[in-house]
């Protein structure tokens, strides 16, 4: 088994725990559930920069990139610094995320959230809208097109935008449907963790332009994202480039302002 795989085969007895001690009912009633959400889709298109700061703690491939910084912190300081959305990891096991520290990014700022997270059960996705997401990841080389599908559209009716990753062309190809919002492509093997931006620009001609594009992962420099958006590129998700600092948002702000 890859990390995916123990990701995944983790995520299912954890979410089965979870349905028995919060039914979706109880989900239902918290007072984000009824939170009028905001297009992350609409801040990329209009955004100079585009970039989608993320709060991370360690990650498999990284261990610990940085645990001392507090989640309001940070997501303040990425909004300030100019960021359009924030992406907020709630795996606990392998990134040291939870649900509270999507509660207290919301309650921090007024951008995008995205949920970063390992979406396997519609279950899932009721819980992003209970704790104050705009919009959820899909990972497709961890879903069937069944799978998507059926996830997307729960989304969807939740009103919340999906950013579908993809890793490479067959993935990219199971996984087109009106019901996505974004396309990002993963420039990080998860099951290697070899990272090349030419993931992105390789499969870029191959996205439709109703989709928003996104490139993930390994992206470290002003240079690249100039470099990427010759490709279509109009959202970067960016995590440890800001993370592994002392002051992300200092960080941010200054990669920010190459871009605008």
């Amino acid at each position: 088994m890859n990390i995916l795989d123990h990701i995944i085969s983790s995520k299912r007895k954890e979410v089965a725990l979870k349905k028995q001690l919060i039914p979706t009912s109880q989900l239902e009633k918290s007072v984000l559930f009824e939170r009028e959400t905001v297009s992350l889709s609409q801040r990329l298109k209009n955004s100079p920069s585009g970039i989608i700061a993320e709060h991370k703690r360690r990650s498999p491939s990284k261990s610990v990139i940085n645990q001392s910084l507090n989640v309001q912190d940070v997501v303040l300081g990425y909004e300030k610094a100019g960021a359009c959305g924030v992406s907020v990891l709630t795996d606990g096991k392998y990134f040291g995320g939870s649900l509270d520290d999507l509660l207290l990014a919301r309650a921090s700022t007024t951008i995008p959230l995205l949920r970063k997270e390992f979406i396997i059960d519609e279950y899932q996705i009721v819980e992003a809208k209970a704790y104050g997401a705009d919009a959820i990841l899909l990972i497709a080389a961890v879903l069937s097109r069944e799978a998507i599908a059926s996830l997307s559209k729960t989304a969807q009716q939740l009103g919340l935008e999906v950013l579908l990753e993809v890793h490479n062309q067959e993935e990219l190809n199971k996984s087109l449907m009106p019901s996505l919002d974004l396309l990002g492509v993963n420039n990080r093997d998860l099951k290697t963790f070899n990272v090349s931006l030419n993931t992105s620009k390789s499969l870029s001609t191959l996205i439709p332009d109703e989709f928003v594009k996104v490139s993930e992962s390994g992206i470290s420099d002003v240079v690249a994202i100039k470099d990427l958006k010759t490709y279509g590129y109009q959202g970067f998700l960016i995590g440890e480039t800001f993370m592994k600092t002392p002051n992300p948002e200092q960080s941010a702000a200054q990669f920010i302002k190459q871009l605008v």
